[in-house]
């Protein structure tokens, strides 16, 4: 329940409890708190034990912390064998490997295909026009 607490807090805790209530009711008032947070958790688990008697036999495991939507997801993630199947076939670290060694070494192409006859080469790039042939760019104009 107070997992994040640090000690830095706790002692906050501690001196603003002392200078609310002073030393000498400080006592009481603890024994106060435990024995309402006592009723509080008598209160929950007889609710829970009710709610699990009228649900019957079929819900005997059923756990209230389940209902939480992160342990519910983590719990049926968990018991699917499928997706234990998938999990374990796909290595990110394998296809990222992969995929960076074709980036960064990537093999020669294959030998180019003769052309077909009467047909121009598609795959060898055309040489570039001559100077009076090109069309000049007008930056302003676009």
């Amino acid at each position: 329940m107070f997992n994040d607490i640090g000690a830095l807090e706790l002692v906050t805790i501690v001196i603003l409890a002392i200078l609310v209530f002073g030393p000498d009711k400080l006592p009481k008032v603890i024994q106060d708190v435990t024995g309402f947070i006592r009723k509080v958790r008598a209160f929950s688990d007889s609710a829970k034990h009710d709610i699990r008697s009228e649900l019957g036999p079929d819900f005997k495991d059923f756990e209230f912390e389940d209902l939480n939507p992160k342990t519910f997801i983590r719990k049926q993630l968990s018991e699917n064998e499928d997706l234990k199947e998938i999990r374990t076939s796909f290595d990110l670290r394998k296809e990222l490997n992969d995929v960076s060694d074709a980036v960064n070494n990537p093999e020669p192409d294959p030998a180019p295909a003769a052309p077909a006859a009467g047909g121009p080469d598609l795959l060898k790039k055309p040489a570039a026009p001559a100077a009076e042939q090109r069309v000049r760019f007008d930056a302003d104009a676009t």
